[in-house]
């Protein structure tokens, strides 16, 4: 089966995480949504408590059996690198086959990541399109397979900025991530 990895802190989960993870299903057969503990490129001090992160990812993709929550990298030294957690992966699901799912903005980054020729030969990317993304040195390479997916600029520290002033989390969130966020009284 062939798995699309989509690494992210989800703090929280949006629709534009769900909208590219629907659009990416037509390329691979599952998606499993990896929640990252810590990114070693991200010092975020509103990051909620991965098991909280984990948790919203779980109710909003409840109701699609192509979609999974991962929590592989809470057990794993922290910061978390991506290659660590994808040869990790490789080891305990040799039946399945993975690919890295990332936004175009990361793409000109890409180059400084942790044994990165070793993610783009071993496993590959599936990139999708994110807005004012900078110029990449690898958007031709073999094992770089760009998405056609709507533009979406939702971010989750616009999502928290709502929170906090108190403005309408509806159609950015599934109803049951927002509700969750409420009754918990996240990013106020």
């Amino acid at each position: 089966m062939k798995i699309g990895l989509f690494f992210g802190s989800f703090n929280p989960i949006h629709i534009g995480h769900l909208i590219v993870a629907n659009t990416l299903v037509s390329q691979v057969d599952r998606i499993w949504f990896v929640v990252s503990p810590q990114n070693p490129f991200k010092k975020n001090k509103s990051l909620l408590h991965e098991f909280d992160r984990l948790t919203m990812v779980e109710k909003a993709i409840q109701d699609n059996h192509k979609f999974k929550a991962v929590d592989v990298e809470f057990n794993m030294p922290k910061p978390s690198y991506t290659i660590d957690t994808l040869v990790y992966l490789n080891e305990k699901y040799p039946q399945h086959d993975f690919v890295l799912v990332i936004g175009s903005d990361n793409l000109s980054q890409f180059s400084k990541w942790k044994n990165h020729q070793r993610i783009l030969e071993d496993f590959g990317l599936l990139v999708y399109p994110r807005p004012k993304a900078n110029s990449s040195d690898i958007p031709d390479h073999p094992h770089v397979q760009y998405i056609d997916a709507p533009l979406l600029d939702i971010s989750a520290t616009y999502i928290r900025k709502c929170v906090r002033e108190g403005k309408s989390l509806k159609y950015l969130l599934p109803e049951s991530v927002a509700n969750y966020i409420d009754q918990q009284q996240y990013y106020t």
